[in-house]
């Protein structure tokens, strides 16, 4: 029997993080899913189980240092060495500059760029010891330019995207590989069908972000060869301007 592993999603949500999470558990990792609240969770749980698959969900703040440092310990402990780690989490919110506060800023960057690093940090203690392990970043548009009325959003995707530049740096030459995935373009979900519906009449030509092909890509970044590993990876509609 071969050892048990695990893929820990943080931010699995209903569209891209839960087909990510069910994408691994279909070759045999154990899903370990967070949100903030641990009965979003149970949808995403029983399809796991109802495809074959092993998953548990947590209940769990990422910007928490002590969440984050008792769930890996948990998973690390009670369930499976965690082999993969995403990060699904990010606070897209608009505000002109002059209406945003400093206590909207702050929880941007929280949510966005410092649970990323609690939870980067947190794994990469897990994975160093046994020298191999990957890590996958969720980025956007804004990690390259920031869009008038996105100047907390653009500040922490830049911030995450330095972060994960780093850790690849860092981490690479000792085995773990580091990724950040670029999803540049609406994403089939039902919020773009009720508040874009336009956008959202385009999902018959491809317009929009399939999660399925989203996880597809992230299980093809895991399974590189470290003789040609990705770092950075953008995806995007084939009609998207950019």
């Amino acid at each position: 029997m071969s050892e048990r592993r695990s893929v820990l999603v943080i931010g699995a949500g209903d569209a891209t993080g839960g087909a990510i999470a069910r994408r691994f558990a279909r070759e045999g990792l154990v899903a370990c899913v967070t949100r903030r609240t641990l009965d979003k969770l149970e949808p995403l749980v029983e399809q796991i189980r109802a495809e074959g698959g092993e998953a548990h969900g947590f209940a769990s703040d990422a910007r928490k240092e002590t969440d984050v440092e008792t769930l890996v310990a948990h998973v690390e402990r009670e369930i499976a060495p965690i082999e993969v780690a995403i990060f699904n989490i990010g606070a897209n919110v608009r505000f002109d500059v002059i209406d945003t506060t400093e206590r909207v800023y702050r929880k941007v960057w929280e949510i966005t760029e410092l649970a990323g690093f609690l939870v980067g940090r947190e794994v990469a203690k897990a994975m160093l010891p046994r020298g191999n392990g990957t890590i996958l970043f969720t980025g956007a548009t804004a990690r390259l330019r920031g869009s008038a009325g996105f100047s907390a959003f653009a500040g922490a995707k830049h911030a995450l995207r330095a972060l994960a530049q780093s850790m690849a740096r860092e981490l690479g030459p000792k085995g773990i590989h580091v990724a950040h995935i670029v999803i540049d373009g609406a994403i089939d979900t039902q919020f773009i069908a009720e508040n874009f519906p336009e956008r959202y009449a385009l999902k018959d030509q491809d317009g929009i972000v399939d999660p399925e092909a989203i996880a597809e890509s992230y299980w093809n970044l895991h399974r590189q060869s470290r003789s040609a590993w990705t770092h950075e990876l953008d995806l995007r509609p084939w009609m998207e301007k950019w």
